[in-house]
């Protein structure tokens, strides 16, 4: 069936229509109320630097997003300290809510996972974020 470029097709405009609200999912109202957090990597090709990974921190109010390239995972503890330390000052406002995957980010590799997540965690409650984590290996 061919459509002229005045004809609608209804069924490929109930195509394209999707639900962009997630039941129960929250939005926020303000810049760092809410952190995504995650990790890429490892990749095949290491930069000049020899990083591997990528750690990106995206602000659910603005979508402004902060890229940092790492040479392993267990730098990326280091580099949330960072990321806050800058948009904090930058925007003079506190993070309250930092979301990730709980993929891995924060372990060390000199410590197990439990205790370096348990560092992380004491570490947001310490500065006052409430930590969120979504399931892993889901994409929403």
């Amino acid at each position: 069936m061919t459509f002229s470029d005045d004809e609608i097709c209804i069924e490929c405009v109930k195509g394209k229509l999707f639900e962009t609200k997630k039941k129960g999912a929250t939005c926020s109202s303000d810049l760092l109320e809410i952190i995504h957090i995650d990790i890429s990597g490892p990749f095949p090709h290491q930069t000049i630097d020899g990083n591997r990974y990528f750690i990106t921190f995206i602000n659910d109010h603005s979508r402004f997003g902060y890229l940092y390239l790492i040479e392993e995972k267990s730098q990326a503890f280091e580099m949330f300290k960072i990321f806050q330390t800058e948009v904090e000052r930058q925007l003079e406002k506190k993070i309250k809510i930092a979301r990730s995957d709980i993929g891995g980010e924060y372990y060390g590799c000199l410590m197990n996972e439990e205790d370096m997540l348990d560092l992380f965690t004491r570490y947001l409650q310490g500065n006052g974020i409430a930590a969120q984590y979504t399931m892993t290996g889901i994409q929403q």
